[in-house]
């Protein structure tokens, strides 16, 4: 057997073990190595080759969508409206909350498995504070609101409209009602003169 052929078995095995992942994480299934290489017919071996840990295989699966954001949060950089700018970044986070079980699951993780995600989260930080103190500065949003309160008011939404349920479409049409609810009550009131 050559080298190149199994570079592609090794590259076809980790595509195989992430769409596993992916479709198990989709369904709420908390993730296990035996079970994630049962259920793609593979040694155990093979799948801890790949990723030491479950943790490690979760952030690879949440990697795509964090890479997106991230992306996303460089054109809201762009955009010289502070308020649109702001309000872009969020909606696109909350959208992403709401159709990717992967992404709370690991952003709610104490510690990161892979630099990588360390690197994304933290950019992701950087750009929502980077984003909040713009519009601040601007004074288009209460200048009481620190980039601390943005996770837990992104986060309640949310949680809102898990439990609120409904297919796909309801939950973001829903999710997006909040949002508009939550950034009316972050805007600032403009003084009267």
């Amino acid at each position: 057997m050559t080298t190149t052929q199994l570079r592609k078995d090794a590259a076809r095995n980790w595509d195989r073990i992430v769409a596993i992942a992916r479709v198990l994480v989709d369904q709420g299934v908390t993730l296990q190595l035996n079970d994630v290489a049962r259920r793609a017919g593979l040694g155990v071996g093979t799948v801890y080759r790949h990723f030491a840990t479950p943790e490690a295989l979760l952030e690879t699966v949440a990697t795509p969508c964090l890479e997106a954001l991230a992306a996303h949060g460089e054109q809201a950089l762009a955009d010289t409206d502070p308020w649109s700018a702001l309000e872009s970044f969020l909606t696109r986070t909350l959208d992403a909350q709401i159709t990717d079980a992967s992404l709370a699951l690991v952003t709610a993780a104490p510690t990161d498995a892979l630099p990588r995600t360390t690197e994304l989260r933290q950019s992701l930080t950087t750009t929502g504070t980077e984003l909040l103190n713009r519009a601040r500065e601007a004074a288009v949003v209460r200048p009481d609101l620190s980039a601390a309160d943005l996770v837990p008011l992104m986060c309640g939404i949310a949680h809102a409209v898990t439990i609120h349920g409904g297919t796909p479409a309801e939950r973001i049409n829903t999710a997006h009602r909040y949002l508009a609810a939550l950034l009316g009550g972050l805007r600032a009131i403009p003084s009267s003169t």
